[in-house]
């Protein structure tokens, strides 16, 4: 049985992973797979990532990087991500990963007008959304923790935008029947967001947002999680 792929293109802050875990354990729980069917590649740290052909599908995870600053590891990354859609194979974008495969498949990447988007939002379903194979299960708005500073601004040709929240109109992506991509983090639970927005407030009260009002908002996300379960089982993924 081929592995599935975590790409790692970061880690959580120092304090977070040490209370918390990483980014590869929180999407091995999410995804549903077990230990020995994961396979890890760190691409900030230089390692190669294995041919497309030779994984049953690929995660790729959120960073503390900026797309834009173009560093070779993420625009190899970026090529190998092009590869990987030719050969049709699952792939699953968060946060960073969202923002790379819009990158890799012609999309535009900036910063997020009005600043950053932190804490527990809400994700409204376009009705672009109805007919998606795993999208069309979700209500029409759910939640989601997000934190990022950097968005998809423009969405590659041929993409479909299925949901959207009130600051950034381009949530939940799909490529094509096996490629899909969120800038919210299905992964994180609440007190993984409340982690990052205690680490956080600093830079939110400089741009003006609240943290105090953010970590009271904090909330489950299970229809979040259950959408990134449910990609790994339909496309075979999941080990229990």
């Amino acid at each position: 049985m081929k592995p599935v792929l975590i790409i790692r293109t970061g880690r959580a802050p120092a304090p977070i992973r040490a209370r918390h875990g990483d980014f590869p354990h929180w999407f091995r729980l999410g995804a549903q797979l077990s230990r020995e069917r994961v396979c890890i590649v760190d691409v900030e740290a230089g390692e190669t990532l294995p041919a497309p052909g030779d994984v049953a599908g690929a995660l790729i995870t959120g960073s503390a990087a900026m797309v834009t600053e173009r560093a070779p590891w993420s625009e190899r990354t970026a090529g190998w991500i092009r590869d990987a859609m030719d050969a049709e194979l699952p792939m699953f974008g968060v946060c960073y990963g969202h923002q790379l495969m819009s990158h890799a498949l012609g999309g535009r990447v900036d910063y997020l007008p009005g600043g950053r988007e932190i804490g527990t939002v809400a994700i409204d379903m376009l009705d672009s959304a109805t007919n998606d194979p795993l999208a069309g299960r979700l209500p029409a708005q759910f939640r989601a923790h997000a934190t990022h500073e950097q968005s998809v601004l423009e969405v590659p040709r041929g993409a479909t935008v299925l949901a959207r929240s009130e600051r950034d109109p381009h949530h939940l992506l799909r490529y094509g029947p096996n490629a899909m991509s969120a800038q919210f983090h299905p992964e994180f639970n609440a007190d993984v967001m409340r982690a990052y927005i205690d680490r956080k407030h600093h830079d939110m009260r400089r741009e003006g947002f609240d943290p105090h009002h953010a970590f009271r908002q904090v909330a489950p996300t299970p229809l979040a999680r259950r959408l990134f379960r449910q990609f790994s089982r339909h496309h075979g993924l999941a080990s229990y």
